[in-house]
């Protein structure tokens, strides 16, 4: 065994140390070191993107699915600028994920000289959006440092955690030095705290669980308690959960007027691991029952957005798993309770349907080509928003992947970095023709990784959700979203990307079955204009104002491509 090692070689050790099967970046002159390390020990995949804001979306989503670290390694300056859009990402969704960073020569650091790739205060912008953000001061400390990062990206609450390391550090030699994967911290919840959740719960006769991506991996005791008789309601992030054919969940149906009826007739609220973000709770101003307690691994979230009438720090699996040892024989739960959960189910999946107007048809040609094996990856589009948020049965906490912070142009990246941490299972991803176009040369790095992807555009020719805004508010004046959309069909000839045009919803299961069938990246070309608009237009998240009214979508005049009709 050698006695040196570079720190370049070391890093790629710590990682293969820590379980990394992949890894995401664009090589760079101040990356080179770790990389080229990486290629010669030829045990971790590197997957090299057209950019940096695709490469870690992909590590987002590839964290997401295989539930383990996501590693993206990008140069320095705007390089790490450019992937900060999606650590934003990241941070919104606690993605575990690991953010490799060059730095210029440290003789030249906080010098201003304009050295190439530098950045005044990279380090600062990086803090701002991850956990954490460091620095690596020597060669001596390098590995020490990144061990540290992994063990912050891992512990709850978990998030993305980034790391720069100058060019001259990365080429050091150092002594070689076995190096072991840092145990991520678990919040322990108290016990007297958990007894006092119990004592209180005991009582209640139809409870409802409100879970949150935050609860992904507590899957078994959630089941412990819905079958002692729970109902459970779930964000978009904590999807599948709970299987969403299951009759005890309303699924992410979780604000609308019949959940809100629902949660009149219940007597608690357990919110586990969730946030009760504003475009899921109509701005913080959702009627939820009471008393309402919450389970965080985070204990600044305590009341952050609802008081709460108990709170428990604390993993949500052992709080879980404690609550159900606690309260298992002791409770009256109705035994009509996941029937109601399951009627106002219905109902809900019956409304939204009709607000579908054409596009139920191709929603469920979609599940039906489907089946039940998919992961289900979505970018930020009115389809989404309208529909891909709640249905499509999701039947496992990681099938699920979506821009929870909005942003668009995501979904295609993401779905590489599914594909890739799922291999055998077909990913199919919902994304618009105006978000699409931001990232759309990743496409290229789906074709070369051979990612099985079935990329389903909703081509409503420009900025559709920000058109239905305009509607609604501005007086119908359609200014700049009108942008010049490519053609989609030519771009997929000069990628090999087998492209399906649909036109026509009669032919949507048959379009699906091929697309299906097609081996690699896949495309399904929805063109809305000649289908139809749907029944009700969707002008950003619901809310209701401080005087008690709700602002749900609105129907407006139908307006495919900027004309009205």
């Amino acid at each position: 065994m050698p006695e040196t090692t570079t720190v370049g070689e070391g890093i790629a050790k710590l990682l293969e140390c820590c379980g990394v099967t992949t890894v995401f970046g664009v090589i760079s002159m101040h990356n080179l070191p770790i990389l080229d390390a990486i290629g010669q020990r030829n045990r971790i995949r590197f997957v090299p993107t057209r950019g940096e804001a695709g490469a870690t979306n992909m590590a987002d989503a590839f964290a997401r699915v295989s539930g383990g670290l996501g590693v993206v390694v990008t140069s320095t300056g705007t390089a790490a600028g450019n992937a900060c859009g999606a650590l934003v990402e990241a941070q919104t969704a606690g993605t575990p994920l690991l953010h490799l960073t060059g730095q210029i020569d440290t003789p030249h650091l906080n010098r201003n000289r304009a050295f190439i790739h530098e950045a005044r205060d990279q380090l600062g912008m990086l803090k701002a959006v991850s956990k954490a953000a460091f620095r690596v001061q020597s060669a001596a400390t390098a590995i020490s440092t990144v061990q540290t990062a992994i063990q912050i990206a891992l512990s709850s609450p978990s998030g993305p955690v980034s790391v720069e390391i100058p060019i001259d550090l990365q080429k050091e030699i150092i002594p070689c030095v076995s190096v072991s994967a840092p145990l991520p911290t678990v919040p322990v919840p108290s016990s007297d705290v958990l007894d006092q959740l119990a004592e209180r719960l005991i009582g209640a006769s139809r409870p409802m669980l409100w879970l949150g991506g935050g609860a992904r991996h507590a899957g078994p005791a959630v089941r412990r308690l819905v079958d002692l008789g729970f109902g459970v309601v779930t964000s978009t992030q904590g999807r599948g959960i709970l299987q969403e054919d299951d009759p005890a969940t309303l699924g992410a149906f979780n604000a609308g007027t019949l959940s809100e009826d629902h949660y009149r007739t219940c007597d608690a609220m357990l919110v586990v691991g969730s946030r009760l973000r504003g475009n899921e709770t109509l701005g913080y101003r959702l009627t939820l029952p009471r008393p309402l307690y919450q389970i965080d691994a985070d204990p600044d979230s305590e009341g952050r957005c609802y008081p709460c009438d108990l709170f428990v720090h604390g993993d949500a699996d052992l709080a879980l798993g404690g609550l159900a040892d606690r309260i298992e024989g002791k409770m009256a739960i109705s035994p009509d309770f996941h029937k109601d959960v399951a009627a106002v189910r219905r109902e809900a999946e019956t409304d939204l349907r009709q607000t579908l107007g054409p596009y139920s048809d191709l929603m469920d040609a979609l599940a039906l080509a489907a089946g039940s094996d998919f992961l289900w990856i979505r970018d930020v589009t009115l389809s989404n928003s309208i529909w891909g948020n709640k249905m499509m049965t999701l039947r496992g906490p990681r099938d699920g992947v979506h821009a929870l912070g909005g942003g668009i142009g995501q979904g295609l990246p993401m779905a590489v970095g599914a594909a890739l941490a799922a291999p055998g299972r077909k990913i199919l991803c919902l994304t618009g023709d105006g978000g699409l176009q931001l990232c759309l040369g990743e496409l290229r790095t789906a074709v070369q990784q051979g990612a099985d992807i079935l990329l389903i555009i909703m081509n409503d020719d420009g900025y559709g959700v920000i058109r239905n805004i305009q509607d609604a508010n501005y007086g119908g004046r359609h200014y700049f979203t009108d942008v010049t959309v490519m053609d989609f069909a030519g771009v997929c000839r000069a990628l090999g990307v087998a492209h399906f045009p649909l036109n026509d919803l009669g032919n949507a299961g048959t379009v699906l079955s091929s697309a299906f069938a097609a081996k690699g990246p896949s495309v399904v070309e929805v063109d809305m204009g000649a289908i139809g608009d749907f029944n009700t237009s969707f002008a950003g998240p619901p809310v209701r104002t401080p005087e008690g009214r709700t602002s749900l979508n609105t129907s407006f005049p139908r307006n495919i491509g900027g004309v009205h009709t």
